[in-house]
């Protein structure tokens, strides 16, 4: 399997890339902290069910809103996945997207995939994915996709598809 980031990675500015990598040293990336170095605030909210998050631009500031009812891998692919909007689609953005279970919005489905690749690539970085797979090759594939995801703070679903392997 080739391990190399996504076309709308590549797409990003030197600075907007740079700013993620320094963030990417080791698992669970801190998705928080690089909206706050994007300028984009995160929050929790109730949202209405089926809803997983939502960017909007507020008083000339984006802020992104996260459902507090789903769990927290849900939670930090949902902000990674909003990050991504921001940072691929933000003129798109006016009066807000919001996403709900599936990541689907009034976006097209080819935005939403991209914002999906993007959010794989910020929150599960290759060079840690390769690194961990090294660390537990001793263990079941299916074990080692779940210490992965455990220490990613992600699903193991998110792992096994940026693997390839659904």
């Amino acid at each position: 399997m080739i391990m190399t980031n996504s076309n709308e990675w590549f797409s990003l500015s030197d600075e907007q890339v740079s700013l993620i990598k320094k963030m990417q040293e080791e698992f669970p990336i801190p998705v928080g902290a690089i909206a706050k170095e994007l300028g984009v605030t995160v929050m929790k909210a109730t949202l209405p069910a089926g809803i997983s998050g939502e960017i909007k631009e507020d008083n000339d500031r984006f802020v992104i809103r996260v459902n507090r009812h789903d769990v927290k891998e849900r939670q930090r692919f949902t902000v990674a996945h909003e990050i991504a909007h921001f940072l691929l689609h933000r003129d798109r953005i006016g009066d807000g997207i919001t996403d709900d279970i599936l990541y689907r919005s009034k976006l097209s489905d080819y935005m939403e995939v991209q914002a999906n690749r993007l959010a794989a690539d910020i929150l599960m970085p290759w060079h840690l994915i390769q690194l961990k797979l090294s660390e537990y090759k001793e263990f079941r594939e299916e074990e080692r996709y779940e210490k992965i995801a455990d220490e990613a703070e992600v699903s193991t679903t998110a792992i096994k598809i940026r693997l390839g392997k659904l």
